[in-house]
C-alpha cells in the first residue's frame, strides 16, 4: 500500500492511498492532526508513505511520535534518475519534476532552508505547482513517470534498490539529527583549555596559539608574520631566500627552518579552534547533544554531507567528549577497508577477493605481493582507486596490475572512459557528472595547448576512476543503513542511530541491548553485500565493539 502525502500549516494535512502503479486507489483524506494520522495508519497498515522530501516532511512528523518504516522520497529519486541521465545540475523537487512529467517549463528549486530540529507543525502553505496542478496529485505523477524511468534503464532492479536505500536513508538521517550525538559539554571544553588555553576575548586569539605566533614571529627573525594569513607565510619565507608556492602543510614539512615545528602546530590547533572551539560549542550542542543535519547524497558519490556543524570532520581528539548515557552504551562499527573491497567485489577479480578474506586487508596484500611490506600495499592499492603514480607508487601499481588485472582494469577502463568525457555508473547505478562546457573543450584541445589538454583529461580520468568505487562504496552503505534502521526497529526499538561518517557507524542503545544490537550490525552487513554485488567471495567486516566512550571504538 501507498499513501501520499502533502503536510499543510496548522499541523494538519491531506493524505492519500495509492495503488502499488501510482493509481488512486481511494478519496483523499483532510486531517487536522497529520502526525497522529500517520502514526495511526503505519501502525494498522504499514504503508509506504509518499511525499515530495521526506528532508522537509518528516522531522514534525517524528518529533510528533510518528516513526515510519519505509518511504518514497521524490526529490532524492527524481536526483538519483536525472544523474542516471546527466542532468546533474537539473532542479529535482516537486514542482520541477511535476513540470518535467506535463511537459511543462521547469521551474528552479526554492533555496534549501536550514531544518529547524524543533520543528513547528508544519510549515506555510506551498506555492502554487505548475499547471495548478493538485499537491496530491503531483505526488501522484511524479511517482508514476519515476516508476517508469526506474524500470527503463539498463539495471532497474538495482537503480530502485538504490531509489529504495537512499529513501530509507533520508528517514535515517532525519531521526539521526533529531537523537542528537550524546556530547559532553564540559568535556569538550576541558580539552579546548588544555590544548589552547583559558577562552579568550572576542576578537582575541588563545593563548597557546598567541605564544606560538611570537614563536613564528621570533624564528622569522622578528619580522611580522600573520600564520592566519597564507601569503603572510610565503612572504616571510620569500625574504630569508625560501622561495614555496604556498603555505600548506605538505610543503611546510619538505623545509627545514625553526619556523616549521611552530607553524605546523599553530595550523592544527587554529583548526581546532576554528572549526570547533568554544563558538562551535555554544552554537550546536545544546542539552547534551549535537544535532547536524545530515544531507543524504550531498556529494556527488552518493556520500552523506551536513549543513553546518561539521559532523563529519570531527578531530578525533574530540571523540573522548561522545559518551553514552548512564545505563547506556555505544555500539560502533566501521567497515574495514571498504573500497579495496569494493573494487574486488565491483571487478570480480577472485584473487583479490581472496586477499580480502582478512580483516587487514593490506595486510593480506602485502604477504601475497609486496614481501609483506604493509605500508607499499596501500600505497599500490590507493594508487589503483585514486590514479596516483608519483613517491613511486608507480612501480607498485605496476605489480598490483600483474597480480591482480582484472582489478587494476576495472578502474583503468574508467579512467579512459572519463578521459574521453563519458560517464561511468556505480554499482546501483549512481551517475557521474560529464565535464563542463569548458573543461571538455580544453580536454579536446580546444585551448591549443597539448600539455593541458592531456592534463585536464587525465585529472578528469582520476575522478572516473574513483567515482566508479567510491559510489559503489555509498551503494553499499545506504542499504547497509536501511538494513540496520529495519532490523534495530524490530531487535531493539529503544536503539538510537545516532551517527554515520562514510563508512562507520555509531548507534546509543541501552547496555542490556548491545549483544542484540551488535548482531544486528553484522546481519546488516551481509545483507547488504548480498544485496548490492549478489554472491561474491569478497568479504565485507563490519566489526562492531561495545564501549562507552566514541574515543574508545579505536
Amino acid at each position: 500500500m501507498l499513501v501520499a502525502v502533502v503536510p499543510e500549516s496548522g499541523g494538519g494535512g491531506r493524505l492519500r492511498p495509492l495503488a502499488d502503479d501510482g493509481t488512486p486507489d481511494g478519496p483523499p483524506e483532510h486531517t487536522p492532526d497529520l502526525a497522529a494520522r500517520v502514526a495511526e495508519l503505519e501502525h494498522a497498515q504499514r504503508p509506504r508513505w509518499l511525499w515530495a522530501s521526506g528532508a522537509d516532511t518528516y522531522p514534525a512528523l517524528f518529533a510528533a511520535g510518528a516513526r515510519v518504516d519505509r518511504s518514497h522520497d521524490l526529490s532524492l529519486v527524481e536526483g538519483i534518475l536525472l544523474h542516471h541521465t546527466g542532468q546533474h545540475a537539473e532542479p529535482r523537487g516537486l514542482a520541477a519534476a511535476v513540470a518535467r512529467a506535463l511537459d511543462l517549463p521547469v521551474p528552479d528549486d526554492p533555496p534549501q532552508a536550514k531544518q529547524d530540529l524543533q520543528p513547528a507543525l508544519f510549515e506555510p502553505e506551498p506555492e502554487a505547482l505548475p499547471g495548478d496542478t493538485d499537491p496530491l496529485e503531483a505526488l501522484a505523477i511524479v511517482y508514476r513517470t519515476q516508476r517508469e524511468r526506474l524500470a527503463s534503464v539498463d539495471h532497474p532492479d538495482r537503480l530502485k534498490l538504490l531509489a529504495a536505500a537512499e529513501s530509507a536513508c533520508s528517514l535515517t538521517a532525519v531521526e539521526m539529527s533529531h537523537h542528537g550525538l550524546p556530547w559532553r559539554s564540559e568535556i569538550h571544553a576541558a580539552l579546548l583549555a588544555e590544548m589552547l588555553g583559558p577562552k579568550p576575548a572576542a576578537g582575541a586569539r588563545p593563548r597557546k596559539l598567541a605564544e606560538l605566533a611570537e614563536q613564528i614571529t621570533i624564528a622569522f627573525g622578528g619580522r611580522d608574520v600573520n600564520p592566519d594569513h597564507p601569503p603572510s607565510v610565503v612572504r616571510a619565507f620569500g625574504k630569508i631566500g625560501i622561495d614555496v608556492p604556498s603555505s600548506r602543510r605538505f610543503v611546510l614539512r619538505q623545509i627545514e627552518h625553526p619556523a616549521v615545528a611552530p607553524l605546523l602546530e599553530y595550523k592544527e590547533l587554529s583548526r581546532l579552534y576554528v572549526a570547533h572551539g568554544w563558538s562551535w560549542l555554544d552554537s550546536w550542542v545544546h542539552n547534551g547533544r549535537f544535532r547536524p543535519e545530515y544531507v543524504v547524497g550531498g556529494v556527488v558519490s552518493g556520500r552523506w554531507a551536513t549543513r553546518g556543524g561539521a559532523a563529519l570532520q570531527l578531530p578525533k581528539v574530540l571523540r573522548t567528549a561522545v559518551r553514552a548515557d548512564p545505563g547506556w552504551t555505544f555500539v560502533a562499527a566501521d567497515a574495514a577497508q571498504l573500497e579495496p573491497r569494493v573494487l574486488a567485489a565491483l571487478s570480480d577479480d577472485d584473487r583479490l577477493a581472496e586477499v580480502s578474506s582478512d580483516r587487514d586487508l593490506y595486510a593480506s596484500l602485502a604477504r601475497d605481493s609486496f614481501e609483506d611490506d604493509r605500508g607499499r600495499a596501500k600505497i599500490a592499492m590507493l594508487s589503483a582507486m585514486y590514479g596516483g603514480t608519483s613517491g613511486g607508487a608507480g612501480p607498485l601499481l605496476a605489480i598490483l596490475r600483474r597480480r591482480f588485472p582484472k582489478a587494476v582494469g576495472y578502474v583503468e577502463d574508467a579512467a579512459r572512459a572519463g578521459e574521453a568525457g563519458q560517464m561511468v555508473r556505480s554499482r546501483l547505478g549512481r551517475t557521474s557528472p560529464v565535464p563542463s562546457a569548458a573543461r571538455a573543450a580544453i580536454m579536446i584541445g580546444g585551448s591549443g595547448d597539448e600539455r593541458r589538454s592531456r592534463q585536464a583529461a587525465r585529472e578528469w580520468g582520476r575522478f572516473t576512476r574513483n567515482f566508479v568505487v567510491q559510489a559503489s562504496a555509498a551503494d553499499w552503505t545506504a542499504v547497509l543503513l536501511a538494513t540496520l534502521r529495519t532490523g534495530l526497529a524490530s531487535r531493539a526499538p529503544t536503539a538510537e542511530l545516532v551517527f554515520f561518517q562514510h563508512d562507520e557507524v555509531l548507534v546509543h542503545c541501552r547496555q542490556a541491548d548491545a549483544d542484540a544490537v551488535v548482531e544486528e550490525v553484522g546481519a546488516a552487513a551481509r545483507t547488504a553485500s548480498s544485496l548490492v554485488f549478489g554472491p561474491t567471495a569478497v568479504r565485507f567486516p563490519l566489526d562492531a565493539k561495545v564501549v562507552d566512550c566514541y574515543a574508545d571504538a579505536k
